[in-house]
């Protein structure tokens, strides 16, 4: 990862605030690297050098989808501009289309005033590190090669959100039949971004009756109602709203739409881990294989797997880390545990939309409350902590730690994570922000807190020994 004050180039895209590292040159300058590599791509697959290009609500998206545009044109790619959609529908639109990339202006969770660029390769998928490190290189080194005036590209405008739905409604695993007969009542957050439109618009085709589906913060005007994680904090309107109206459940997605959370038809938050751990039960209700999710993921789908008697691999935090594991061991299902759900059936990607499918398909096959369902799966605790990411490496920093815990269980495939008998601790730097996260779990809310803590007070500890000279 490399970052340059709110600037951040890493596996997750380019992302920064807009204005404030994120600007028109910022976005020429890495949209112009991604656009040459693109049409070197195509030219190597034989294949036209076509982009896919998407963004979610924010009120900057339309301006830096505009710079973006431009300028792959002006690399030779043929655009195609699919507006305000999901993420996942952008990935789906470079199948549906047989584009050779796509790029997603979104910064996921991050405040209103962030921005990013989400690049994706001809599988619709994430580019893996190491084409991700081409595109960095290639724009610090700033040899983008634009084409001639008679080579520049096309632009054209398309919807793809409907065939995606319909993608997610031909799955062998969804039966919209079966799914209108138990006349589901929904609550809805679209954190006032594109899954406000998408959800309620699948949930209709399920056979939601529209009556049914009550919709918060579903207006897309890119001015959040709440910050825009789905976090317990962030979702209490939707939390009283379920039971207020009868519902039978809410669902919450990011402002891009490849994250769901839950609530369950008591009004209890069902914390976001769980979402790939209930989708895991119902697939391997349906058939077996292994799963993948990543190193801070909880327990609990280790938990569920062994009662279906499946296996679980771990890879590093990343949606193509996890991808690239998936394919590895031929997963039936993966995922991540800030909400994220990947079937590969339909696509490798984090995908609300078919999350939300495969849990009302859980609930109509099973007949039970998600309550039931919720209060079957097992019961830890997590924190999701941070530190700001000093100036010292993090490298340096995480193998001073590792060698304090040299006798514990440890991997360093991603950070470090050390696990004891009854929790865990993963302190890795992140993609997406300038910080040190430090996730815990632990069997108690108390418990999960206080060993985050610890671990920030020794992390900060470590810190001051390596900045004092020997």
């Amino acid at each position: 990862m490399s970052s340059s004050g709110t600037l951040i180039a890493s596996i997750s895209g380019i992302r920064g605030i807009v204005g404030d590292g994120l600007d028109p040159s910022v976005l020429v300058r890495y949209a112009g690297a991604y656009g040459t590599w693109c049409r070197e791509r195509a030219q190597a697959l034989g294949r036209r050098p076509a982009v896919v290009v998407g963004r979610d609500a924010r009120t900057t998206g339309d301006a830096c989808a505009q710079i973006v545009a431009g300028t792959l044109r002006g690399m030779g790619c043929d655009v195609l501009d699919v507006g305000p959609a999901p993420t996942p529908t952008v990935e789906m639109g470079i199948l549906f289309e047989k584009a050779i990339g796509g790029i997603v202006l979104s910064a996921s969770h991050n405040p209103e005033e962030w921005n990013a660029l989400k690049l994706l390769n001809e599988s619709g998928e994430f580019l893996t590190p190491e084409q991700g490190q081409a595109v960095i290189d290639r724009a610090e080194a700033g040899t983008a090669a634009p084409v001639r005036h008679d080579e520049m590209g096309t632009y054209a405008t398309k919807s793809v959100i409907g065939p995606h739905i319909d993608a997610i409604l031909g799955l062998d695993l969804i039966d919209p039949h079966r799914i209108a007969r138990q006349n589901f009542t929904v609550a809805v957050d679209g954190v006032n971004s594109v899954g406000g439109e998408a959800l309620p618009r699948l949930l209709h085709r399920l056979g939601v009756a529209e009556e049914n589906i009550h919709c918060l913060n579903c207006e897309p005007t890119g001015r959040f109602a709440h910050p825009a994680e789905p976090r317990p904090a962030h979702l209490t309107e939707l939390a009283a709203t379920v039971p207020e109206v009868g519902a039978d459940l809410g669902l919450a997605v990011d402002p891009d739409a490849d994250r769901l959370a839950l609530v369950d038809d008591e009004g209890t938050f069902i914390l976001e881990e769980l979402t790939q751990v209930l989708a895991a039960d119902f697939v391997w209700g349906h058939r077996s294989g292994p799963f993948v999710t990543n190193l801070s993921s909880s327990r609990a789908i280790d938990d569920v797997a062994a009662r279906h008697g499946q296996p679980v691999h771990r890879s590093a935090v990343g949606e193509i880390n996890v991808v690239q594991r998936m394919k590895a061991v031929d997963a039936v299902l993966g995922g991540e545990g800030n909400g994220g759900v990947i079937l590969p059936d339909l696509h490798y990607g984090r995908d609300a939309l078919v999350g939300t499918a495969l849990l009302l398909q859980h609930l109509a096959e099973t007949g039970r409350p998600l309550s039931a369902l919720h209060a079957d799966l097992p019961q830890y605790a997590m924190a999701k902590d941070q530190l700001p990411l000093p100036d010292q490496s993090p490298d340096r920093l995480l193998t001073a730690l590792a060698e304090q815990y040299a006798d514990a269980d440890t991997s360093t495939i991603d950070g470090l994570k050390i696990s004891f008998s009854d929790s865990w601790v993963h302190v890795r730097p992140s993609n997406t922000e300038p910080i040190l996260r430090v996730y815990t779990e632990a069997p108690t809310d108390a418990d999960a807190q206080a060993l985050a803590d610890r671990f920030k007070d020794e992390l900060q500890a470590l810190l001051e020994s390596l900045d004092t000279p020997a």
